[in-house]
């Protein structure tokens, strides 16, 4: 609880009162590898805080492949915030790639919070920002590299994270081939 705390406190202040408000709200909830927080085809109605662990947030494409956008580790909100927001089915899929824990706060206790807490709508929005903005950079600088680049800028920004997700994801996330990110680790071995 005190991660969550601490990351919301990062963006706005709240008293000893917000804080156990807060604390009421959330439920702790656990869920284990390859099993799915979110499906497609379905209306988001909560957003989670993941405590530890990694999820992925993929789709499948016109052709039926399997694309990952991207990984999500601990400390970190994590929604189809499109989808909560204008309350319509997700494109996506959310799924734990090891075992997670994390903290859920539905849509009733969002809607509480904001209606109780003057700061709320403010720190969600800030955190929202940050999100957005952190997968932009994550993204926009992989458009112009090659896989080997790729593969070394997600080691760097990364490093704990290559060892934690199977391959087949991280060859998904890069946008090359399984055997062509086995190539590219041998050959920088």
């Amino acid at each position: 609880m005190k991660a969550l705390i601490n990351y919301l406190l990062q963006f706005g202040n709240l008293n000893p009162t917000q804080i156990d408000l807060v604390k009421s709200k959330v439920v702790f909830k656990e869920i284990k590898k390859d099993e799915y927080f979110q499906e497609a085809g379905r209306i988001p109605r909560e957003i989670i805080f993941l405590i530890d662990g990694i999820m992925r947030i993929c789709y499948y494409n016109n052709k039926g492949e399997e694309i990952t956008k991207y990984f999500m580790q601990e400390n970190r909100f994590l929604a189809d915030i499109n989808s909560y927001n204008q309350e319509i089915p997700s494109t996506e899929y959310i799924q734990a790639v090891t075992d997670c824990s994390y903290f859920v706060l539905s849509k009733n206790a969002m809607r509480e919070l904001s209606m109780t807490i003057i700061e709320w709508d403010n720190i969600i929005s800030k955190i929202t920002a940050k999100g957005l903005a952190d997968k932009v950079n994550k993204i926009s600088p992989m458009m112009s590299e090659d896989g080997k680049e790729r593969y070394l800028s997600f080691l760097e920004k990364f490093p704990n994270l290559a060892n934690r997700i199977p391959l087949s994801y991280l060859a998904s996330y890069l946008g090359i081939t399984q055997s062509s990110l086995s190539r590219i680790r041998r050959n920088i071995r």
